[in-house]
């Protein structure tokens, strides 16, 4: 598998990253078997960041994660994320703030039985802590050698331009990637995140690219959901429920019937033609998805194929940063 460097100032990862949080969570979670071996397998195919957090399983995940990686430590680039509450009425047990964050690397680390993590990132913006405290508590966790790099996930530009401002006057460690929300069907995030993220030398590795497998089957007649998911799932109804929507997946259903391959394939192919994206986060529960998606790198779109894939999409509402 091809690699590349994860921002300006980050390490050499896959071009394709291995999101597992389906892994131990809801929608058909693989058993722990499975899951090592599908771990193991993306190592094999080259697939080096592999993306967990505190919340997700929850707690378990991260756990799985590190079974998985005994013996294989330092062959990947482990990143974990904090934020989400994970412990109900604690009001200390959530957010950014100082106390926050030095708990939750700690026990972030000992569930992954590791004495550090690759990339550490906050899950979303947190509205209540100044980001000072929070980029202070991020820089001493890298001093104290417990991550080598921090990241952020889904925010408006405007604020993930405050935190590495506030960074630069204070010369503490600076953020080295954005996890955003980006796919065919969902890309507000073309608007500045994105421009900004490649001014700023900024690593980005889009979560749901294949938008939770609304684009990976085509559309049924009726205008009913593509799949057995969208019919329950309520998160996927919510922001993928445009007509316009269902236009850009029978696009990608016709690009790959062209191409005799799969939808998943032109999706994660679409977007690793996209200037500034550096590795999309698969969710792989089972191996067949994660060979499918390997085999996506391979695929080279003409101009006319992308334009065709594009040309539907209307403006969403912002979706995904809380």
């Amino acid at each position: 598998m091809r690699t590349i460097r994860l921002g300006e100032d980050g390490p050499e990862v896959g071009r394709i990253g291995l999101g597992c949080m389906g892994m131990s969570w809801a929608y058909g979670s693989a058993d722990e078997k499975t899951a090592i071996e599908v771990i193991h397998r993306a190592i094999e195919l080259g697939v080096t960041l592999l993306d967990t957090a505190d919340v997700y399983g929850p707690y378990a995940n991260e756990q799985l994660v590190g079974k998985a990686l005994a013996g294989r430590r330092d062959r990947v680039v482990v990143a974990t994320k904090v934020y989400f509450p994970t412990t109900p009425d604690d009001p200390n047990a959530g957010g950014l703030s100082r106390k926050h964050i030095m708990d939750q690397i700690d026990a972030s680390l000992q569930r992954l039985g590791m004495e550090y993590v690759d990339l550490y990132q906050i899950h979303r913006w947190d509205y209540t802590t100044p980001i000072e405290e929070t980029m202070a508590a991020l820089h001493d966790v890298v001093k104290a050698g417990k991550a080598r790099y921090i990241g952020a996930s889904s925010m408006y530009t405007w604020q993930f331009a405050k935190a590495l401002h506030v960074a630069e006057m204070n010369g503490w460690t600076r953020f080295v990637s954005m996890q955003n929300h980006l796919n065919l069907v969902y890309r507000e995030e073309e608007r500045e995140m994105l421009p900004f993220c490649i001014d700023q030398g900024i690593g980005v590795i889009p979560w749901s690219p294949l938008a939770r497998g609304f684009l990976t089957r085509k559309p049924q007649p009726g205008g009913k959901p593509p799949t057995k998911r969208a019919e329950s799932d309520e998160q996927l109804r919510e922001r993928y429920n445009q007509p316009e929507d269902y236009e850009v997946v029978a696009r990608v259903a016709e690009i790959a019937d062209e191409r005799g391959v799969s939808q998943a394939q032109i999706a994660l192919a679409w977007l690793l033609h996209k200037p500034g994206i550096t590795a999309p986060i698969i969710g792989a529960r089972k191996m067949s998805h994660l060979e499918e998606a390997a085999a996506a790198m391979e695929i080279e779109l003409s101009q006319e194929e992308i334009t065709r894939l594009e040309e539907p999409y209307r403006p969403h509402r912002v979706l995904g940063h809380s």
